[in-house]
């Protein structure tokens, strides 16, 4: 009975499953937390419904682990895409250079690329063979395209514009992330000298270049498909400094030029 379900066998549940094996050793709170908050929505509805105290009173959700994100410098991207394979450019400069997700730059159909407004418009996502919704209301975003995004699209289309999807399989399907990571991203990887990162990482290079080219926080919130700009500072900031060598030089220079201006020559 659902309404026998206390408190204690609740936490002791949480536990058991913060011990099972996951990706990086054992399951993270994240995943730990959303096979919580789907029991939570169930005893809920039975407290509502049939009138006893919910046991989930009192129960917070764990501490979401720090985001580890290892971005690569500009260096590593320019090496990386004059040394991938030729038809793989194009699918890594529009990662890299737009944030996108994996689902995202996956399920991208040629119906949502805009080359007069050159935009991406991001509507959807591909997900275990089949067309899923975006992780949040906040990733339905309009993508701005640099100029090697734009080129690199027009590249893409001679291969796939007469198929749906932009980055797709000879027959027209998606691309299978999992077998694209070991045919073509660990092997880049291991050609080039360069430790294993997860492919997830283009998309916090975006964020660390964009910070580091100046762009306001705001826009790059925006573009990467957040809803405020709380993970741009808290996730990519440190790394800013070691992309454009300023970590309080600028803020010197700044104060020195207004407030120690130097003497106008034509008034010696």
């Amino acid at each position: 009975m659902i309404s026998s379900i206390e408190r204690p066998e609740l936490l002791s549940f949480r536990a058991e499953l913060c011990r099972l094996p996951g990706r990086k050793g054992t399951m993270t709170n994240v995943n730990v937390n959303k096979i919580m908050q789907s029991l939570k929505q169930l005893l809920d509805e039975g407290a509502l419904r049939f009138g006893y105290t919910s046991p989930f009173v009192g129960i917070k959700s764990l501490k979401k682990e720090r985001t580890d994100v290892n971005p690569f410098t500009l260096d590593e991207v320019r090496l990386m895409l004059d040394m991938v394979r030729e038809d793989f450019n194009p699918y890594y400069t529009v990662r890299f250079f737009t944030g996108m997700r994996p689902n995202e730059i996956d399920g991208l159909k040629w119906k949502y690329v805009d080359f007069e407004k050159r935009q991406i418009l991001v509507r959807e996502g591909w997900v275990r063979e089949e067309v899923t919704q975006l992780k949040t209301d906040g990733s339905a975003r309009d993508i701005d395209m640099t100029s090697l995004v734009y080129d690199a699209l027009i590249e893409q289309k001679k291969r796939t514009g007469g198929m749906e999807y932009v980055f797709c399989s000879p027959q027209g399907k998606p691309l299978r992330h999992n077998n694209v990571t070991k045919r073509v991203w660990a092997p880049l990887l291991n050609l080039l000298g360069l430790e294993y990162r997860r492919p997830y990482e283009t998309r916090h290079t975006a964020a660390t270049l964009w910070l580091a080219s100046g762009e306001a926080p705001e826009y790059i919130a925006r573009q990467m498909g957040h809803t405020t700009t709380e993970m741009l500072f808290r996730v990519y900031s440190r790394y800013v400094p070691n992309l454009t060598r300023q970590d309080g030089s600028a803020f010197e220079n700044l104060l020195n030029k207004q407030l120690n201006p130097e003497p106008n020559t034509q008034d010696k």
